[in-house]
């Protein structure tokens, strides 16, 4: 009878230790894990394209020089380590979901959400390469207001949904006036217009300066800044972000996969935790 007893003693621990050691054994493998997996991270580099590298297998693709997507992955960044701040100065409450901030300022007037961060970088985008005749944007109501017409001192005047467009301005061109033009875009277009307007896109046919979008109140967009592929033709990219409210555009990392962050895959109709939002159903969208 003691034997039998014994004998059901020594089981029960060594079912015990089995169960224990699982657990530690899943930590012990997820952490070698990491140490084996080379950072993808240069600390000391300036640039998006610098500051990330490409992991094994896979190449970036090729872009003409002066095209959007060369200006986006070589967008500038502050040093590594430097924290989202509000518009406010404030710093934001949560540092722990991007690996660079873009140097583009934040406006002080609390405008310059996430939409509006994106359509500032493809405006000065325009604006540095002399295609300022097709800076334009929709209001959310669907009225189009151009950075031409704003120039010629043309102004809308809203009742409602109402949106017309009066010549009560002297005209000017000049870089501060252009700045004063995106802030009424900001003021009337968001994700919920950029939805509507732009040009839906698959993921198969993703590239650089494509977003993710979803729009509403609230919503969110989030941008492609770099891309990469394999001889497979498998497609990982990076992507930044503004939010809300107004802060530092930054360039996120992949919480979900920390194995090849912070690249992305991105796939249509998926769920994309991005940072500290999710997008239920992943939409593609393009500036035009």
């Amino acid at each position: 009878m003691k034997k039998r007893l014994l004998i059901l003693l020594l089981c029960s621990v060594l079912i015990l230790l089995a169960f224990q050691l699982k657990p530690i054994k899943r930590v012990v493998e997820t952490t070698v894990a990491v140490i084996e997996t080379p950072s993808l991270i240069n600390k000391d580099s300036l640039t998006i394209q610098s500051r990330v590298n490409v992991p094994v297998g896979y190449k970036r693709a090729d872009y003409s020089k002066g095209s959007f997507e060369e200006y986006l992955r070589n967008y500038k960044l502050k040093p590594f380590g430097s924290k989202i701040i509000n518009y406010d100065n404030s710093e934001y409450f949560w540092q722990g979901g991007h690996i660079g901030i873009l140097e583009i300022p934040v406006p002080k007037n609390g405008l310059q959400q996430c939409a509006d961060a994106l359509i500032r970088i493809r405006s000065e985008y325009l604006w540095d390469n002399n295609r300022k005749d097709e800076i334009g944007f929709k209001f959310t109501s669907g009225h189009y207001c151009s950075w031409t017409k704003y120039a010629e001192g043309y102004r809308p005047k809203i009742k409602g949904n109402k949106v017309t467009f009066h010549k009560t301005a002297i005209a000017n061109a000049s870089k501060d006036n252009f700045y004063k033009y995106l802030n009424l875009i900001y003021m009337y277009s968001g994700t919920l217009s950029l939805f509507n307007e732009l040009k839906s896109i698959k993921a198969k046919d993703l590239k650089i300066g494509d977003m993710l979008i979803k729009g509403g109140s609230p919503g969110h967009i989030v941008m492609i800044a770099d891309e990469i592929v394999n001889d497979n033709g498998e497609k990982l990219f990076l992507l930044f972000q503004g939010n809300t409210p107004a802060q530092s555009v930054h360039l996120v990392k992949n919480l979900e996969d920390a194995s090849i962050s912070p690249w992305y895959q991105l796939e249509d109709d998926a769920v994309i935790p991005v940072s500290n939002y999710t997008f239920s159903s992943a939409k593609f969208v393009r500036f035009k």
